[in-house]
């Protein structure tokens, strides 16, 4: 079972922690962590994007000119697509670009996503993280002791207003409940700090 040391917030160890080694220390499946990372964000497109055809652009009804003895070319309406102020040839519609992977799957991805994270050493747990008031400074001093430099994403167990308060002013941090950790969240950081409560939550539900 992979061991990692346990912190507290002024960065000094006090304990260690075994990992559940089928979640921590699975086998990395990159195909998987792509296909749950494209589905991340594809679901996160509104699709909402449209241009009008020539049915759709007000106007045209009647034939510019007559069919022929003009010496111009022949046209049917002013809304053809050749024309300015047209409709638009294949242009793009409303769609729905979100799917979704087997449950199955997608625990996998996590999975595959947390032990590259301890494979490399990125992986830093807390034995706990609250305030009593939300401050920026206090968090930016909590990085500092645990020496977190880059992207940092910090998982909690419960929903941690005062922390998600203290940390949504700092460029590059971002927080995130243990129930709502996903694989994009987890590759997209250079540091992942979890709390001792939420490594628990997480072998339970991926255990």
């Amino acid at each position: 079972m992979p061991k990692v040391a346990v912190y507290d917030m002024q960065g000094k160890t006090v304990g260690e922690l075994e990992l559940n080694e089928d979640i921590f220390a699975a086998a990395v499946n990159e195909g998987l962590m792509h296909q749950a990372v494209v589905m991340y964000l594809a679901n996160q497109r509104q699709g909402n994007a449209a241009t009008k055809t020539r049915a759709a652009v007000r106007g045209g009804g009647r034939k510019p000119w007559r069919q022929k003895g003009t010496g111009r070319a022949r046209h049917g309406s002013i809304r053809s697509p050749i024309w300015v102020g047209g409709g638009v040839t294949f242009g793009p519609t409303p769609r729905e670009y979100r799917f979704s992977m087997p449950k199955k799957a997608r625990r996998q991805a996590l999975r595959s996503a947390l032990s590259s994270k301890v494979a490399a050493g990125s992986l830093i747990v807390l034995d706990d993280l609250h305030f009593e008031e939300p401050k920026t400074r206090s968090m930016v001093g909590v990085l500092r002791s645990l020496e977190a430099e880059g992207k940092s994403l910090i998982v909690t167990c419960d929903a941690g207003r005062n922390v998600y308060l203290s940390a949504r002013n700092i460029s590059g941090v971002n927080t995130s409940r243990a129930q709502d950790l996903n694989v994009y969240n987890v590759l997209n950081c250079d540091n992942l700090i979890v709390t001792r409560k939420a490594i628990e939550a997480i072998e339970e539900v991926l255990s």
